[in-house]
């Protein structure tokens, strides 16, 4: 007996990320049940064959405006309520059943709330078989001629398969045939349970075109479930453990001599190649899909199903049903397995059928249901979390650890999130409204799943031999059958060559029918032919001898020659193992270098996403910047713009008040002129009228031409503004002599200073004041002295006087005691009404007196002081035509504060 070679299942690394992005995302489909019969309202509506959008069902929570909020979500591809089994595998199964035939990985997992519809996508009914049947249908469709015999594939405990020879296999199965107390017969094994009889029709049957004809195929299948995250084998058979019976006082036993043991949970464990794997987990060989599917079944009935208020059958555990492909090529003849472990290829198709989520409100679950329940719950949660996780990962460039460990579905199935195969998932949806807050969930996890990237699988090594060896060694087989039965009927083909050749190049025998006891010729004829045969056949054997010995030395000479070939193949696997050495030392380096290149590039693609992110801060930073400083631009421009809007407003503003007030003023010192004119000339007849009552018969003297002092202007003002010397000139007098009053004024004699009564006076004194140091000094007794008029102090008093000095027409200052009575006005405030006014003028004797010419007008001095006496008293001015009194300022009123 030879020794079993052991294949190993072929590690497959996670895929750097490279330029090229070998990755692909996880394939979601969604599938719609159809409503049922109770159900009136549907929540659910399939827009294309992608997208499926929904509807908020009355009675639930709407958006902020009031509306009901309807969400679309895309998927891979949308399975309405009309699409049969076949084409849902089409799309979704097969194309993992072909690369598990390639050697390629693959996972396929049903998810939804309960009642969606997942146990019958996954298994289905009969005339609809669902997705696992059809897998296995296709697969021994595929490989059915190819498959190895029973046992030249063998498991072990670790997650490998071992190579037996034909002998092997056959002293294997010999062996087990005989442990079995009733041996089954074919009618036995191919007959089907009535419940899953036809799960396939003929004219749906499907296989694959990437099968290599040059391997051999064994199919090895296993079931178990993961019942409140404990893994159980579903495949296990049920032992009976002998117990002792216990007797009672009255001689019958207590119970009976046989118990069920319960079944023991498996653990997960990780083989040499880090891939995860069931333990304990029996797994069966399988010749073809019925035998296959009847495995399954019987799995099935052990699985957890109980009856809650959502569903008559619901899971209450997650299955995974594996189905792990071996193949290894054919020896160079095309005739047996080639006995090399090298070249063992191992794939497997994972099939899960999850537990649906529940909410125990609405199933009404007690007890244990609430415990299983919680187990389901808390596992998919745990899936959603690790998809989280990876999407973060991924998208992000975060290195968080993934919780795989934190549950046993998560566990079991990391390799194929960190690239061992390919992921799909179908979404079973139920579009009955009571579900439409369990499905909003499960449409938001398939959301996120699809985002989520697995690294492609890499190809499986191709075999070094020639392609078609297994058509040419069953054309040579044909081919000699064939001749055999030519030349004389079957032959035993165990039979050497050269005896063969032997018989048939002897003569044929005659025929040895007597019909006749008297024949005298047949029996001297085969006598003939027999002696004849023999003298052949001693020609024969003296050739055989003769041409041994001469081969003799030829195969000494051989053998030596092959001695010597021996050796030096010797020296040369010698030199190959060194070179093997080398070679080994240098794929130790080469995977160190890979590592460190793996570690790099990981690095390099943090630091670049790092930079994009920060390149992006930039740009958005930079853009923000121009356009803060293209508004601040803006706003500069307009500032400028209305600063110099403003300016012309302002001047021109400016200039038309300037012109307003120059007409103003000139026409008011054009009418004050005339006044005063006026004035001077009732003062003159006055004057003469007075003078000829004092001295009668005197000559009156003619007029003296006098001008009207006009009013005081502002001092400092532009030159384009000043008065000109034709708006000084007095107005043409009138030709009329000035009427004359009726009744003669009294003349006054000497009139006392009204100054040295009792009234109380508001002395007014500008502080620029100046002391001239003479005799003479306006002294008032009684008086409140003020720098500048307030309505407190005029309040006060009933007199005013104001201090006022100027420079005269010659030259000299001469003090003024401008004098007034305070009067209340109707408006609550006090008026200044000036009656008359005091001069003092001191002079030197050396200057001579000048007499000042009619045609001088108003020094600029005296302009001034007026303008000061204005801006110092800060009242208003007006002139009362008619009025009584002297030339001069007539009144200053003071205006009552106004509350603010």
């Amino acid at each position: 007996m030879t020794r079993q070679l052991k294949g190993k299942t072929p590690r497959r690394h996670p895929l750097k990320k490279t330029s090229s992005n070998q990755t692909d995302p996880v394939g979601v489909y969604c599938r719609v049940r159809p409503l049922g019969a109770e159900d009136e309202e549907c929540c659910i509506e399939v827009i294309s064959s992608t997208t499926i959008q929904m509807h908020t069902p009355e009675g639930f929570k709407t958006n902020r405006n009031g509306e009901y909020k309807e969400t679309q979500y895309s998927f891979k591809k949308v399975f309405g309520v009309s699409v049969s089994q076949m084409e849902l595998f089409e799309h979704v199964a097969k194309p993992l059943v072909d690369d598990l035939i390639r050697g390629k990985n693959g996972l396929l997992f049903t998810y939804g709330v309960t009642g969606s519809g997942k146990t019958f996508t996954m298994t289905g009914s009969p005339g609809q078989g669902g997705l696992l049947p059809r897998s296995l249908d296709m697969i021994f469709n595929s490989i059915g001629p190819y498959q190895a015999k029973r046992y030249v594939f063998k498991t072990d405990e670790k997650n490998s398969i071992e190579i037996q020879t034909e002998v092997d296999a056959l002293l294997e199965r010999q062996r087990r045939d005989n442990n079995l107390s009733v041996p089954k017969t074919p009618s036995t094994r191919l007959k089907a349970d009535p419940e899953i009889a036809d799960m396939i029709k003929p004219e749906e049957a499907s296989k694959s075109d990437g099968v290599d004809d040059d391997s051999s195929y064994s199919v090895f299948v296993s079931y178990v479930e993961i019942y409140n995250n404990y893994i159980y084998d579903l495949l296990e058979e049920t032992q009976e453990d002998a117990i002792k019976p216990k007797w009672n006082g009255g001689g019958t036993p207590v119970r009976q001599n046989t118990e069920l043991i319960p079944p023991q949970s498996k653990i997960l464990r990780e083989d040499q190649n880090h891939i995860m794997y069931v333990a304990g987990c029996l797994e069966v060989e399988v010749k073809s899909a019925e035998e296959a599917f009847q495995v399954f079944w019987r799995g099935q009935k052990k699985r957890k199903v109980a009856n809650t208020r959502l569903n008559r059958e619901s899971s209450r555990s997650h299955s995974v049903f594996i189905i792990k492909l071996a193949q290894a090529p054919l020896d160079a003849d095309g005739d047996n397995v080639l006995q090399d472990k090298n070249q063992i290829s191992v794939s497997q198709l994972c099939l899960v059928d999850l537990a649906g989520s529940e909410r125990t409100g609405r199933t009404g679950a007690e007890g244990t249901r609430i415990r299983e329940a919680g187990n389901i719950n808390q596992s998919l949660l745990n899936l959603r979390t690790c998809i989280e996780i990876l999407r973060e990962n991924q998208m992000c460039g975060t290195n968080k650890m993934v919780p795989y460990r934190d549950s046993k579905i998560t566990h079991l199935f990391k390799n194929y999130f960190d690239g061992e195969g390919k992921v799909r998932m179908v979404v079973c949806v139920n579009p009955k409204t009571d579900d439409y807050e369990e499905t909003l969930l499960v449409m938001r996890f398939a959301e996120m799943t699809q985002e989520v990237e697995v690294a492609r699988p890499v190809d499986r090594p191709i075999c070094g031999f020639t392609p078609g060896r297994r058509h040419r060694n069953q054309a040579f087989k044909d081919e000699l059958s064939r001749r055999l039965e030519e030349r004389g009927g079957p032959i035993d083909p165990d039979m050497p060559a050269a005896a063969n050749t032997l018989i048939l190049s002897l003569p044929s025998l005659p025929s040895c029918e007597l019909t006749d006891p008297h024949d005298d010729i047949t029996l001297p004829r085969l006598i003939e032919a027999l002696e004849n045969r023999q003298r052949i056949k001693q020609m024969l054997m003296e050739e055989y001898s003769k041409t041994a010995n001469m081969m003799k030395p030829v195969l000494q000479e051989l053998d030596t020659s092959l001695i010597s070939k021996d050796n030096f193949i010797q020296e040369q696997n010698g030199k190959l193992i060194e070179k093997d050495k080398i070679i080994q030392g240098n794929k130790a380096e080469i995977e160190r270098l890979e590592k460190k290149t793996k570690m790099q590039e990981h690095k390099i693609d943090i630091l670049q996403k790092t930079t994009k992110i920060f390149e992006d801060d930039k740009r958005s930073l930079q853009h923000e910047l121009e356009t803060r400083e293209q508004r601040l631009q803006r706003e500069l421009s307009e500032k400028r713009r209305m600063e110099q809007r403003m300016h012309g407003v302002i001047s021109d503003t400016q200039f038309k008040w300037e012109k307003e007030c120059e007409r103003r003023v000139n026409a008011l010192q054009l009418e004050m002129q005339n006044k005063l004119w006026v004035k001077d000339e009732k003062l003159k007849q006055l004057k003469a009228i007075v003078t000829e009552s004092k001295t009668p018969g005197r000559p009156e003297p003619p007029p003296r031409q006098t001008q009207p002092q006009p009013l005081p202007q502002p001092q400092h003002q532009p030159r384009s503004q000043r008065p000109s010397k034709e708006d000084h000139l007095p107005p043409k007098r009138s030709a009329s002599p000035s009427p004359v009053p009726t009744t003669a004024p009294v003349r006054p004699r000497h009139r006392r200073s009204r100054s040295a009564g009792g009234e109380k006076w508001v002395d007014h004194k500008p502080s620029s004041s100046m002391d001239l140091g003479t005799v003479l000094q306006p002294v008032i007794p009684n008086a409140i002295q003020v720098s500048a008029p307030s309505e407190k102090a005029l309040s006060k008093c009933d007199r005013y006087v104001l201090t006022h000095q100027e420079v005269a027409s010659d030259g000299e200052i001469q003090t003024k005691l401008i004098k007034g009575d305070v009067i209340k006005t109707r408006g609550g405030g006090q008026a200044v009404q000036f009656t008359d006014i005091e001069t003092l003028k001191q002079e030197l004797t050396t200057v001579p007196r000048r007499k000042r010419k009619s045609s001088e007008g108003v020094s600029a001095s005296g302009d001034g002081a007026l303008t000061d006496v204005e801006t110092r008293c800060s009242v208003a001015v007006a002139m009362r035509a008619g009025s009584n009194l002297g030339p001069g300022l007539e009144h200053h009123a003071v205006t009552k504060r106004r509350k603010p």
